[in-house]
């Protein structure tokens, strides 16, 4: 069932999955579901803890060592697997935000971090301090803080320049130096893959330093 209600959001977006359209792809009635699950909200818990599931697989089969100086290049290589199945699941994010408690496959996953981030010689305070750096991107996305397309991907960039360049001229001048057309990223103006991974970067080489000192 939850597999089903996967297939659902990715085709149609997680605002679609009910469970009327769910008992449609199953080939059930919509009240028979309750028998597996008390609420939408509960299918909802279900489906997220699905994906992280599906994370916690994809991250279980990387062999690389973590060792030492090694922790760097193995964290990356968790993070970006995590990434990749949540571009797959693009609504995914956004309903991993909304649950109001943390499941044990979050923290499977997390507890497995961790674990490399002490085999990389850190201590557990600056491994917590690093927690709260990475945010949700130890676990592959990020929020962005603005939308200059004002919500809209399609909204071409130039417009904003044009209206606004008084009000806002350093935001503006960095729009017109790097704004580009996307249309597959969140935003549809940045490439997601390569800010995120910068601040990924940024973040893990200042811990490492930290990691040296320390």
């Amino acid at each position: 069932m939850l597999r089903a209600a996967i297939e659902v959001a990715d085709r149609r977006g997680i605002e679609s999955l009910t469970m009327r359209r769910l008992a449609e792809e199953l080939g059930a009635e919509a009240m028979s579901l309750y028998y597996y699950v008390a609420s939408k909200e509960a299918l909802l818990d279900g489906v997220a803890d699905a994906v992280v599931a599906e994370i916690n697989d994809a991250v279980g089969a990387i062999d690389a060592p973590s060792a030492g100086v090694h922790w760097k290049a193995a964290v990356r290589r968790r993070i970006l697997s995590a990434r990749e199945v949540l571009l797959r699941h693009p609504w995914a994010p956004r309903l991993l935000e909304t649950r109001s408690g943390t499941s044990m496959a979050v923290l499977r996953y997390f507890d497995g971090l961790l674990e490399l981030m002490r085999d990389g010689g850190f201590s557990y305070d600056l491994i917590h301090h690093a927690l709260h750096a990475l945010g949700s991107r130890a676990l592959g996305f990020s929020q962005e803080l603005i939308d200059p397309g004002g919500g809209t991907s399609d909204a071409p960039t130039a417009a904003l320049p044009e209206s606004m360049a008084g009000q806002l001229p350093h935001l503006v001048a960095m729009l017109l130096e790097v704004a580009h057309d996307d249309p597959g990223s969140t935003l549809g103006w940045c490439d997601d893959q390569t800010e995120f991974e910068f601040g990924l970067d940024l973040i893990l080489d200042g811990l490492d330093k930290m990691r040296q000192t320390a």
